[in-house]
């Protein structure tokens, strides 16, 4: 997860939109929105979006919006005052892999059905016990059992999933049996159930770090139902969204795109801006998984549109707090990277790690690793053996599966290179991770 990052506005873009065009944010975002239209992108362009650009806000627009740019303003995108430009780089074309995979618009066959199968279909672990007396709780019980998921996340921050895990699925316990043996009103009710759902996503996520995923894939449908019980429609998307993402990981792409579809419906247009972001960007990495680049880049697209409509302040859900711009900007490079375009790849994952905080070590050495990985694919094995050292010795103390798996992941795409003095050494020097 990406925290936050310092902004870097673009004066280069303020001052060609106020000195050379003459326009006001309102009169380039027509301008933009202009340019949509004959490319026939379906992006939103707004004055707020323009603003979002010039203050640093949004620190790479997307794709689609950088063609648009393009259009709007007569210029190549390396000349618009970013610091990391993306360089052109042949079409990824489909492969004999990508097809029979999924259907044309990237879902698998007989969706509704496969839908049906991968959502819980009751609720059984919440029933309330039967018999004996009950302690009545109320709204205090609520912000308690609130405020240590919140700690979980802040934890999550720092350390990984074999720290956490323990601790994570005993709370999940406790709320569930506070739930279950108490008596509360209807309204205290649901909202231990929306905690229990939220904190099934978290004790989800620290699972899926630590490597246990059928213990994962156990809470985010606990969470779902808990979510689904409480009628919160936006939380319920985030938890489908997050079995999709885990899915996505674990070599399940169909079941992955199926579910991400299903959480874009779920969690619905009038969600936060912040949580509809969040469930295109996960819909986007199960495209990525699934070998459908068209498909990925239109949701980074609608992530990034969502994005532009958050402002500060918002009433919107705690657990959102580490969306933002450097969040799209990482999957957009994880997805160009898995894609096999590292000209695009690369310079997205360079700006990143040039603002991120360093204390978050478990999700730098993921970064690096997806940016030693597409230095790899764009030939270039001294930059790729530099960063995988990195990476490797960053990741050597963190509890995470997921560090170590992609650590394993750039080991293997050293092999492909090995020739080279400076990647022989890495793999001398790491090759045994391959055997753990």
């Amino acid at each position: 997860m990406t925290r936050k990052t310092e902004k870097r506005p673009n004066t280069v873009l303020r001052r060609l939109r106020e000195q050379e065009r003459h326009q006001t944010r309102d009169e380039f975002a027509d301008s933009m929105a202009k340019a949509a239209r004959e490319l026939g992108e379906n992006c939103a362009c707004n004055w707020r979006y323009v603003a979002h650009l010039e203050d640093g806000t949004i620190a790479m627009p997307g794709p689609a919006y950088r063609r648009i740019l393009e259009r709007t303003t007569g210029r190549p995108f390396a000349d618009l005052g970013w610091s990391a430009p993306v360089v052109a780089e042949p079409r990824h074309e489909p492969t004999s892999e990508d097809h029979g995979r999924t259907a044309p618009d990237g879902s698998p066959p007989n969706a509704a059905r496969m839908l049906a199968e991968l959502l819980p279909a009751d609720e059984g672990a919440l029933t309330p016990a039967q018999g004996g007396s009950r302690r009545q709780v109320g709204a205090g019980a609520v912000l308690d059992l609130s405020g240590r998921v919140h700690g979980l996340r802040l934890a999550d921050d720092f350390l990984s999933g074999g720290d956490l895990i323990a601790p994570a699925f005993r709370e999940l316990r406790q709320a569930i049996r506070l739930y279950r043996e108490s008596s509360h009103s209807d309204e205290v009710g649901r909202a231990l159930l929306a905690a229990i759902g939220e904190l099934a996503q978290i004790a989800g996520w620290i699972a899926s770090d630590a490597g246990q995923n059928a213990q994962a894939e156990k809470a985010y449908r606990l969470g779902i139902s808990a979510a689904r019980a409480a009628g919160d429609g936006t939380l319920t998307g985030n938890l489908i969204g997050s079995l999709s993402y885990h899915y996505a990981n674990t070599q399940r792409p169909a079941d992955a795109v199926t579910l991400a579809k299903a959480a874009v419906g779920t969690t619905g247009a009038a969600a936060p801006p912040r949580a509809r972001a969040l469930t295109h960007d996960r819909a986007a990495w199960a495209y990525t998984k699934a070998g459908n680049a068209q498909e990925a880049m239109k949701a980074l697209g609608a992530a990034e549109a969502a994005l532009t409509e958050h402002t500060d302040g918002v009433d919107e859900p705690g657990y959102l707090y580490w969306v933002n711009s450097g969040e799209l900007q990482v999957m957009e490079a994880r997805a160009y990277t898995e894609l096999r375009r590292p000209l695009r790849a690369v310079p997205l994952l360079t700006d990143v790690l040039s603002r991120y905080d360093v204390t978050h070590a478990r999700e730098m050495a993921l970064y690096l690793s997806w940016l030693a990985e597409a230095y790899v694919h764009a030939n270039e094995p001294e930059q790729a053996a530099a960063t995988a050292e990195r990476m490797i010795t960053l990741s050597a103390d963190i509890a995470s599966e997921r560090t170590s798996e992609r650590a394993r992941v750039v080991l293997r795409n050293l092999q492909t290179i090995g020739e080279v003095p400076e990647v022989r050494q890495v793999l001398h020097d790491h090759g045994h991770l391959l055997r753990a």
